[in-house]
């Protein structure tokens, strides 16, 4: 059990520092996880045990380290009255002895332990966590159980997620019962390779499984919080064994529009929004990039000897990409990793755009792209600007290239299900109640339908898609002289006579709306001098990149997700 190159769990203002290393190297080898349990894990559970436990000790007041002195622990729900330790009933099943033999003992964590148990019905080994309701002291312990428990069945039946049978309990103990992966951790996998590194094949594989359940995860509106190779295991010993995420002791569900204010995770895959108390679904995103690049370089991005020294490298500096084997390692994988490092999250790729990357899906297909949780929130946001933002934004994606459109067209492909080159409203409907947050009415889907169809033929097409969902923060970004570029073009398109400004005529023409110019002009002209000029243009598209989640459904209500 121990950590992963001297990873440390940091939980609300506190941190457990107990397996800090004095080393000033930075290879994986040299800092392999201590032998704080003399056994081998190969269930999903222990980890999850320690999550528990780091949560219950902070509650305790037994994490004395300050990541700043001048922050206070942050609580991470409301716990109210809430019975705990034997007066807790659960309301889960109370047959497991007589539906399962437990077998040998895989490993424990201060509040249970981790066992191989038998089906009696069918013989079928699976794993088992008991959890003593005894250890429950405190209301924390009883929800993250609870909590713990919802997060598996929602997410249970995805390919690479651990998969959850069912929880059961007694006057003494809970059960949960999941999957038994002996295929041990992605962590030994690395360590077992030449100079810890993956070829850029079979990491791409590995990276393309993560972020499928990062993915999936956004979509439920849950962020898992703390990504890292030991929560990976692999289905079975063999090289092409599925990946299973695993431990989700720390994920938590977020409402639409809000931010985690509490830092939790390990140091050395914790984004830097998570430092700053501001952190999202992007999160997980970043953790996946430093597993990437460990992948293929077998060293951390971000390193030092100190748990805050670290914390300084992921708010400061950039990754290194020129010690070797950079210099071998392809341009589009050190693209694919540089855009998942991104400190802005606005900017970062999402985790199902990461999957549209070119280098890792290479061997995989857009079929297994799922629908992007930030491409739903972007057509909700849409319908909420301006019409002349709406114009905008329409200029803008009549002018990006096949390669900059790569990723919206996995998306809308995966939207416009009969495959007709248009998405009805039916398929929108479809789309929109994937994004399990938001409750939309009919309605309410018509109506960002109707804001998108420029042409008012009833369907959304891939030009009218683009406009309602590209990312311009990430557009400036990750290429500031494309942007430059392709900002100028839409500007353009307005700018008929081409004396560098809009005026209130052109709008007109370019836009065919009668009436007054002004409401639209006033929007954009910062300086009141009557007409738009480039800058004010560029400005115009910045703020209409604004995370929909910001704003309220139109129509629908967001659900509180609190458990």
């Amino acid at each position: 059990m121990g950590s992963c190159f001297s990873t440390n769990k940091v939980i609300g203002s506190s941190s457990n520092n107990t397996n800090t290393h004095n080393t000033t190297t930075t290879t994986i080898n040299h800092n392999r996880k201590q032998n704080t349990e003399s056994h081998t894990r190969t269930t999903t559970t222990t980890k999850q045990e320690s999550s528990s436990n780091q949560r219950q000790n902070k509650a305790n007041g037994r994490n004395s380290h300050q990541l700043r002195p001048k922050d206070k622990p942050v609580s991470r729900r409301q716990s109210g009255l809430i019975p705990c330790g034997k007066r807790t009933d659960f309301g889960y099943d109370k047959d497991f002895s007589q539906r399962y033999t437990i077998g040998k003992l895989l490993g424990h964590g201060q509040f249970g332990y981790t066992y191989v148990a038998t089906d009696k019905a069918n013989e079928d080994r699976v794993a088992v966590k008991r959890i003593e309701k005894n250890k429950m002291v405190l209301p924390i312990a009883v929800e993250d159980v609870r909590r713990e428990v919802k997060i598996l069945q929602a997410l249970t039946g995805h390919e690479n997620v651990v998969h959850f049978y069912n929880a059961f309990e007694d006057d003494s103990y809970v059960y949960i019962v999941m999957e038994l992966c002996e295929g041990g951790e992605l962590l030994d996998r690395i360590l077992s390779k030449k100079d810890s590194r993956y070829t850029e094949k079979d990491a791409a594989v590995v990276v393309r499984q993560m972020l499928k359940v990062a993915a999936e995860c956004h979509l439920h509106g849950l962020v898992h919080r703390d990504m890292k190779p030991e929560n990976f295991l692999f289905k079975s010993t063999k090289q092409n064994s599925p990946l299973k995420a695993t431990d989700f002791g720390l994920s938590d569900f977020i409402n639409p529009g809000k931010k985690f204010q509490d830092i939790v995770g390990s140091a050395y895959y914790v984004a830097p929004e998570v430092l700053k108390r501001k952190s999202g679904p992007e999160s997980d995103v970043w953790s996946i990039g430093v597993i990437t690049y460990i992948l293929l370089c077998g060293r951390r991005p971000f390193w030092d000897k100190t748990e805050d020294g670290i914390f300084k490298e992921v708010l400061r500096n950039k990754p290194d990409f020129r010690r070797k084997p950079w210099p071998s390692i392809s341009n589009s994988a050190k693209d694919f990793v540089k855009k998942l490092l991104v400190k802005d999250p606005r900017a970062r790729l999402t985790a199902a755009q990461a999957l549209s990357h070119q280098w890792v899906r290479e061997g995989g297909n857009a079929s297994e792209i799922p629908i992007d949780i930030s491409v739903l929130s972007n057509m909700r946001q849409f319908v909420r600007y301006s019409r002349l933002k709406q114009f905008a934004l329409r200029a803008l994606a009549s002018t990006l290239d096949d390669e900059e459109l790569a990723d919206l067209k996995d998306q809308f492909a995966a939207i416009d299900v009969d495959k007709n080159g248009s998405i009805s409203l039916e398929e929108m409907r479809h789309a929109l109640a994937k994004d399990l947050p938001w409750k939309l009415k009919d309605s309410g889907v018509l109506e960002i339908l109707q804001a998108i169809d420029s042409n008012t033929d009833g369907l959304v097409d891939f030009n009218e898609f683009v406009a309602a969902t590209l990312h311009v923060h990430q557009m400036e970004e990750h290429d500031s002289e494309k942007w430059q570029q392709r900002s100028q073009a839409a500007f353009e398109k307005f700018d008929i006579d081409k004396d560098g400004f809009i005026t209130p005529e052109e709008l007109r023409l370019h836009t065919g709306l009668r009436g007054s110019i002004d409401p639209l002009l006033d929007e954009a002209d910062i300086d009141r001098d009557g007409k738009i000029s480039l800058s004010e243009f560029r400005r115009l598209l910045r703020t209409a990149s604004i995370s929909s989640r910001n704003v309220s459904s139109p129509t629908g209500h967001r659900s509180s997700w609190k458990i």
